[in-house]
């Protein structure tokens, strides 16, 4: 599946987007933000493709004028697992951008096109995003798309990268991005 917005074309993620992916990817301010170590080189950016990016409803983030180069990555994880359960009828958004866009609205222009997706493709009950403190740009992301704070976990244990910091869950449900999507980006 393909989703657009003004400026973006969401699209799955390929082998050959490897060397794209690595490009952005290896900058060290992007994947410790997230819970993730940063890649070390095309080989890894690949087999990260494989593995984890070409699961359903994860998408390649890429600007209309160029939909061959990926930028980032976002999409919805549709289960659950022991240590991030999710109720029936919800999911877990997650995203990150290449830094050459940071500050130009296109994670919150993404993830506006995923939310939508999620409740009225999917048809999502709520979807739930999270971030660590001291994330404040994606915190910026997720507030700007509607989300509120939900839990925090105090001790959340990111196994990559060895590590347990302090994060923040947030909550949009269907009926509160119905009546307020206008509001929304």
């Amino acid at each position: 599946m393909i989703l657009e917005t003004r400026r973006l074309i969401l699209r799955g993620w390929r082998d050959e987007d490897a060397p794209g992916l690595f490009k952005y990817a290896k900058d060290e301010r992007v994947g410790p933000a997230a819970g993730w170590l940063p890649h070390t080189d095309v080989r890894y950016s690949r087999a990260v493709i494989r593995t984890i990016l070409s699961k359903e409803e994860v998408y390649c983030i890429c600007l209309k004028g160029n939909r061959n180069e990926p930028i980032g990555s976002i999409g919805l994880t549709l289960e659950g697992s022991s240590e991030r359960p999710l109720d029936e009828g919800t999911a877990e958004l997650g995203y990150w951008l290449g830094v050459p866009f940071w500050g130009q609205g296109i994670a919150s222009e993404a993830a506006g096109e995923i939310i939508r997706h999620g409740f009225d493709d999917l048809a999502l009950k709520g979807i739930f995003c999270a971030y660590f403190m001291g994330n404040e740009r994606s915190r910026r992301v997720m507030f700007k798309c509607g989300f509120k704070h939900h839990h925090t976990n105090l001790e959340s244990k990111i196994p990559m990268l060895g590590e347990t910091r302090v994060e923040y869950f947030n909550y949009l449900s269907f009926e509160e991005w119905k009546c307020n999507k206008t509001k929304f980006l």
